[in-house]
């Protein structure tokens, strides 16, 4: 499959992780030569991407189910929404390649199996990704994850069953964010005497 997605040199250099004058020596020195748009204005395409991170253009890029619960005791809850995301891909034509069921809380970011997907997506191989909900991928800042694999080509196909978020579960999420703050506030409580006898700590809590 051939990709269209230009970059600009800042984006370019944000993906590869490196400076723009990195780009920009690289270009001079033949290392990674810049494209020209008719105005000289310089771009980067995602083959280029590819090509210089040694990934082959051509893999099959798979469509993926990717269904998530908090706790072992919500195994139905995988199930329907596997069932309900298989029916909605049958509808529309979509084969899907994988079905993913991961365990783990969405305010998670170390999930194993959501690191894997997110590493597939980097190395060009995943082309959807479907989901019941926004929080059956991630509980917060969706619209960042989105973005950023939405630079590899790889979308996100939120079907948006209400039914299948779970309110238990951002009950949940919401109290295990305040009992994080809660041990934090009373943390600095208990070495209040302590922070205030070390000017450094006192001038970095207020910073």
């Amino acid at each position: 499959m051939k990709h269209i997605t230009n970059y600009k040199p800042s984006d370019f250099a944000e993906l590869l992780n490196v400076s723009v004058k990195t780009l920009q020596r690289w270009d001079r020195e033949g290392i990674l030569h810049a494209k020209r748009t008719p105005t000289n204005r310089r771009y980067y395409t995602y083959d280029q991407y590819l090509k210089f991170k040694g990934l082959d253009n051509h893999v099959d890029r798979k469509i993926v189910i990717y269904s998530r619960a908090s706790t072992n005791n919500q195994k139905d809850d995988l199930a329907n929404q596997i069932e309900f995301l298989k029916n909605f891909a049958n509808a529309k034509g979509i084969i899907v390649d994988e079905v993913i069921k991961d365990i783990g809380s969405g305010l998670n970011y170390n999930r194993k199996k959501w690191n894997k997907l997110l590493e597939e997506c980097m190395e060009n191989k995943i082309d959807s990704i479907l989901v019941t909900h926004k929080d059956r991928f991630i509980r917060f800042g969706f619209e960042w994850f989105e973005r950023f694999i939405g630079k590899f080509n790889t979308k996100i196909i939120v079907v948006n069953n209400e039914s299948l978020s779970s309110q238990e579960e951002l009950v949940q999420d919401i109290i295990s964010i305040l009992h994080v703050f809660s041990c934090r506030i009373y943390g600095l409580r208990k070495y209040k005497k302590k922070i205030k006898e070390d000017k450094e700590i006192e001038e970095s809590i207020q910073n």
